[in-house]
């Protein structure tokens, strides 16, 4: 399957067919990761759940950055 480079505002980008975003079960709005596989690219959806979990993760090692920090000596 080709699609083309396109001129998109001051950027350039390629639109997807409608079959492949139903494979891969992503909608208009959704994020794409895009991997380097070292032959090309890869896109993969980006899990929420994941980014969600990391995120909280962040705020408390903030929250608790002295106590994380004494307790790793």
């Amino acid at each position: 399957m080709n699609v083309t480079v396109r001129k998109i505002g001051n950027s350039e980008g390629v639109i997807l067919p409608k079959d492949v975003l139903e494979r891969m079960n992503v909608k208009a709005g959704d994020q794409l990761q895009v991997v380097d596989t070292g032959k090309g690219i890869a896109l993969e959806p980006v899990d929420d759940d994941f980014e969600r979990q990391m995120e909280a993760a962040r705020k408390v090692m903030d929250t608790y950055k002295v106590a994380l920090q004494k307790l790793a000596e």
